[in-house]
């Protein structure tokens, strides 16, 4: 199993950046992928970013390229995503997600509120 801590996230201005943090109990390199997804009220969760951990191409929904940055510690297991440009459709929880021996991981969420 896997555990995920997330961090960040709150209230940001149309415009502005948001950090958001995820921390894993296992090791980045045992995981296949890691990434975040959100979820808007009524509707589906949905991808943010995800990449795997072991080299390759990032996935990401094509409404946020150019506007996150993705970074990773790898000495304390957790990844950064830096949410840039914010919308008001924007707001949503966004959730940590691993892939770990093709089974799925979220994290509880962090909710990311994006104001006019």
């Amino acid at each position: 199993q896997v555990q995920l801590v997330e961090s960040g996230g709150g209230l940001a201005q149309s415009g502005g950046s948001v950090r958001l943090s995820c921390t894993a109990s296992r090791s980045i390199f045992e995981i296949a992928f890691m990434g975040w997804y959100r979820q808007a009220p009524g509707k589906q969760r949905e991808l943010v970013v995800r990449i795997p951990t072991r080299g390759g191409t990032p996935e990401l929904t094509d409404s946020w390229r150019g506007r996150f940055t993705i970074s990773r510690d790898d000495a304390k297991n957790t990844l950064h995503l830096q949410l840039n440009n914010l919308k008001v459709e924007d707001t949503a929880v966004y959730y940590c997600n691993v892939l770990y021996y093709d089974i799925d991981y979220w994290g509880k969420g962090t909710l990311v509120t994006v104001s006019s």
